[in-house]
């Protein structure tokens, strides 16, 4: 008995080493990160709004590239891009819709998720889908109060200020972005536009604690007003208009402008006059960085269908779809002619003996025409195999 207590004692008590490695596994913080003070950044961790105002500061090109899936992630990842748009651009070139407009939040969680579960590295960036942040949840819009408070988060990238913009019904967009990050396991949202309202929203997003990217210039999701997918600031008014509003976004608390479709002069002016990093797309080189849509630049839409879907500002760096189209022409070629699946794709063996005593067994059954096709492949898989001199491989 004293024997069995003290072996008890042995397993029940763990030593200090072990119990801190006990209570480490049980905590939900993460060790050394809250209050485990500072330390030496891991390179391998994830991209946080620090690295890239560091970058930022340092005039390294930011590079961002949309994923909407667990595979593009995983490329993402393994490339190094710094930060993953899970793009409302899905609506098109994953959904085949005409526009971004029909994809809704429940879809673009799934996206979400399966993005966060690929890429480990680079800084996650959901959009908000059209209609998930412009209006109120709420029945009391007229007691809202007008936002006018100093902003604090973001300034680690130079972003304060008063904005005065009147009130504005934004339960909606806070809503959607704590959903965007608790169910979709985003670091961030962005959302498009450039409106009082839009911007106002920004801020209220941002003050919730929630990390926002701005985008102005062509915002895809206003192509009812805007006439379509149109370049903006082509015009004086144009071209102010895009810079005022990045500055907005910038005062509402955004770490980041998307700049998309604009004359590279206005987006260098914009950067210039912004504290916090511009990402172009078709904006030209002067950014701080640089974002395509994944499906854009491998050149996967290589049917003439699709052509409209590839914009004319992105280079293709790869022909992706010329070598998908290629490999189903010849899978559908070889399985028309019969020659896949061959001896080495069929892998799984049945030694003579039994397949004499699964075709007595079949024959007992009475299924004599299972029977003899189950003889006849049988023997056309040896003879095959004797030809090409391979060797059954008995499982």
């Amino acid at each position: 008995m004293a024997l069995l207590s003290r072996t008890m004692a042995s397993v029940t008590k763990p030593t200090a080493p072990r119990l801190h490695n006990l209570i480490r596994c049980m905590s939900n913080v993460p060790e050394n990160t809250v209050y485990g003070g500072p330390r030496t950044q891991n390179p391998n961790q994830r991209v946080t709004l620090t690295h890239l105002k560091q970058k930022h500061r340092k005039g390294e090109p930011i590079t961002m590239v949309t994923a909407y899936d667990y595979p593009s992630a995983v490329h993402l990842d393994a490339a190094g891009i710094d930060i993953c748009l899970v793009g409302d651009s899905a609506a098109m070139v994953v959904h085949g819709y005409d526009t971004t407009l029909p994809i809704t939040l429940d879809e673009m969680l799934v996206h979400c998720r399966s993005v966060a579960r690929g890429a480990k590295t680079p800084l996650l960036v959901g959009d908000l889908p059209f209609g998930t942040y412009e209006s109120s949840t709420h029945q009391d819009i007229e007691e809202s109060e007008p936002l006018e408070e100093d902003l604090s988060y973001g300034a680690e990238f130079g972003c304060s200020g008063t904005l005065e913009l009147g009130s504005f019904p934004y339960e909606q967009a806070v809503d959607t972005a704590v959903r965007v990050l608790k169910e979709g396991g985003m670091d961030a949202i962005k959302l498009e536009g450039g409106s009082p309202s839009r911007i106002t929203a920004a801020k209220a997003i941002v003050e919730a604690g929630i990390a926002v990217m701005g985008h102005v210039g062509l915002t895809p999701q206003a192509i009812s007003v805007l006439g379509g997918f149109r370049a903006q600031g082509k015009n004086v008014a144009s071209a102010v208009k895009v810079v005022e509003t990045a500055l907005a976004l910038q005062e509402a608390g955004c770490f980041s402008v998307v700049l998309e479709c604009v004359p590279a002069p206005v987006a260098a002016a914009a950067t210039s006059a912004l504290r916090i990093p511009t990402i172009g797309i078709g904006a030209g080189p002067f950014c701080s960085g640089q974002v395509l849509v994944y499906h854009d630049l491998l050149g996967m839409m290589q049917h003439p269908h699709h052509a409209k879907v590839t914009p004319k500002f992105c280079k293709q760096f790869a022909r992706v779809g010329d070598v998908i189209n290629k490999a189903l022409s010849e899978y559908k070629e070889e399985v028309r002619n019969g020659s896949f699946p061959g001896p080495s794709h069929t892998p799984y063996k049945i030694n003579a003996a039994e397949v004499d005593g699964f075709l007595t067994e079949l024959q007992r059954l009475g299924l004599e025409k299972a029977a003899s096709a189950a003889a006849t492949a049988a023997e056309k898989i040896e003879t095959v195999e004797s030809h090409v001199g391979g060797s059954p491989i008995h499982n």
